[in-house]
């Protein structure tokens, strides 16, 4: 299945290019104006050195080298250049699947949905979890580490479905009946990005922002100043939004420790 590039796309990949070939002219001067001056001589001497920038550099697609003992002509491939100008901002997809497997369409959302994975993994390493760095040097240790990091990252998860409706996700989003065309949000999420209340007016917030609002949520052992000493907990009166998301995950507010 296709859809016409976006022009997003398309400048992307044109000032990519179009960096990559300045760079490429900018690495190979020195070794040029080195030929040219005697500097450098030697066909293996001089492949040598524009090797190493054309393999650190990837430029071997856009030109073409001639070197000599004392000669090093370096051409730009404008075929090849312009042919890959004309895919700019198309992007080809391959799998293993067969068709009954896996049609088009659902290559093009599984590979989408590879976003959520990255999302995830980037919560378990610097948003959420802090997974590095890992102290453990046994190998049981080390598995078991990660092994609560994905468990913490499927409760997150759970907690971001249960708790949609008092941050911005959208809890509807259209469906596509062409993946590849750019995900719209609904009129919904569109509301509550804007105005920061949900349908039922209530407050919204990031999902990390509700976390540190959860937080304020206190506990404290007042003492009382009597002969007896006599001590009790005392919980900090729930915000609206606070007694929501219990009401939201299904749990009383805990009134002690356990």
């Amino acid at each position: 299945m296709s859809s016409p590039p976006s022009r997003r796309g398309i400048e992307r990949d044109r000032e990519s290019r179009r960096g990559h070939c300045a760079d490429g002219r900018g690495r190979r001067t020195p070794i040029v104006t080195a030929v040219a001056s005697r500097q450098l001589t030697g066909a293996d001497k001089i492949g040598l050195r524009l090797g190493k920038v054309i393999d650190k550099w990837k430029m071997a697609k856009h030109f073409d080298a001639a070197v000599t003992n004392s000669t090093l002509v370096v051409e730009r491939r404008q075929g090849a250049i312009d042919a890959e100008a004309a895919l700019d901002g198309i992007y080809v997809l391959r799998t293993t699947l067969k068709d009954d497997e896996m049609d088009a369409p659902g290559v093009v959302a599984a590979h989408k949905e590879l976003a959520h994975v990255e999302r995830d993994f980037h919560h378990i390493k610097v948003d959420d979890i802090s997974l590095r760095p890992i102290h453990h040097r046994l190998e049981a240790r080390v598995r078991a580490n990660v092994f609560i990091c994905m468990m913490a990252a499927y409760l997150v998860w759970h907690l971001r479905e249960a708790l949609a409706p008092l941050t911005f996700t959208d809890e509807h989003p259209p469906t596509r009946e062409n993946p590849v065309t750019p995900a719209v949000r609904s009129a919904s999420a569109s509301t509550k990005a804007a105005t920061k209340r949900n349908e039922t007016d209530e407050e919204v917030r990031g999902f990390r922002e509700l976390l540190v609002h959860l937080g304020t949520l206190t506990r404290n052992t007042v003492r009382v100043a009597t002969d007896t000493t006599n001590s009790f907990e005392l919980l900090s009166t729930l915000t609206p939004t606070q007694r929501r998301v219990f009401e939201l995950l299904g749990a009383p507010v805990p009134r002690r420790l356990k």
